[in-house]
């Protein structure tokens, strides 16, 4: 009795010993992990590969609540809390104006969250009001300060006017009037030719005057009494004790102080003094 037929398999690709595969095997591709059985852990693999299951919507739920818990919560803090407010204004820097009149003029709003308070706003307000401040920061200190700190124009020459003595700063802007001479400024005499006048313009000449003003030297200008403008470059320093340098122009400032220093320290006893062409000084009279 014959029986039953057991139909042949193909042979599979053989295995050397040690775990490496046949000649008619292929390696799995990098990264590959061989699997054992078929299906897939949750949160595992799957077909050789892991794979992460993605969160539930409970768990996408707890997070969004969370999130707006937080986010509401540091609103509340920075914008409506007590603890961040702007309670006051400080001021530094000053020299001449007092710290009142800083804090009127910035209108700083007080009471509110620290974080709304425009400084951008405030410093335009005070650059407006306060024509003496030359530059100003304003910035927030946490948690209930407006910290203000200006820098006020320095007077470089006064001119007459006839609301009293208006100071003006090395870059011409007037920028105060005070009833009495300013200690210290030298005071500018504008009496231009009719030529210069028309060449120049009172801009120009106060310019050029205001030049010469900042250029003096420190233990000049302790000294200097008035700055006559008759011509751009007919500009006369006077000193105290009647006496008077000419400077010309407002060109070669830098060497003319220089040499105007020497002069002084060289023969104190000069009442006439000229380094309108520094290379060429000369000094006269006693």
């Amino acid at each position: 009795m014959t029986g039953p037929r057991v139909k042949p398999q193909a042979a599979g690709p053989a295995r050397v010993p040690g775990g490496a595969p046949g000649a008619g095997s292929r390696p799995a591709p990098p990264g590959t992990v061989r699997g054992s059985g078929a299906g897939s852990a949750a949160g595992g693999r799957e077909g050789g590969r892991f794979r992460f299951a993605p969160p539930g919507r409970r768990t996408v739920l707890i997070a969004l609540v969370l999130a707006t818990v937080l986010l509401g919560g540091g609103t509340w803090v920075v914008y409506g809390s007590p603890l961040l407010r702007a309670n006051r204004v400080t001021v530094h820097g000053t020299r001449d104006l007092t710290a009142d009149q800083v804090v009127r003029a910035a209108r700083v709003p007080l009471g509110g969250a620290l974080v709304s308070v425009d400084t951008g706003a405030v410093r335009r307000r005070l650059l407006a009001a306060l024509p003496r401040i030359d530059h100003v920061s304003v910035r927030r200190s946490w948690p209930h300060t407006v910290d203000v700190t200006v820098t006020e124009r320095v007077a470089a020459a006064a001119i007459r006017t006839s609301g009293g003595w208006t100071e003006v700063d090395r870059n011409g802007v007037r920028f105060a009037t005070v009833p009495r001479v300013p200690a210290g400024v030298p005071l500018l005499r504008l009496t231009p030719t009719a030529a210069s006048l028309r060449q120049f313009g009172t801009t120009g000449l106060l310019h050029a005057a205001i030049e010469v003003a900042a250029a003096l030297p420190e233990s000049v200008r302790a000294r200097a009494t008035g700055i006559q403008v008759g011509s751009y470059d007919g500009i006369t320093v006077e000193l105290s004790g009647g006496r008077r340098v000419m400077w010309g122009s407002p060109e070669q400032g830098p060497a003319k102080a220089a040499v105007l220093a020497a002069l002084l320290k060289a023969q104190p006893g000069a009442v006439r003094y000229d380094v309108s062409a520094p290379t060429a000084p000369a000094a006269a009279g006693s």
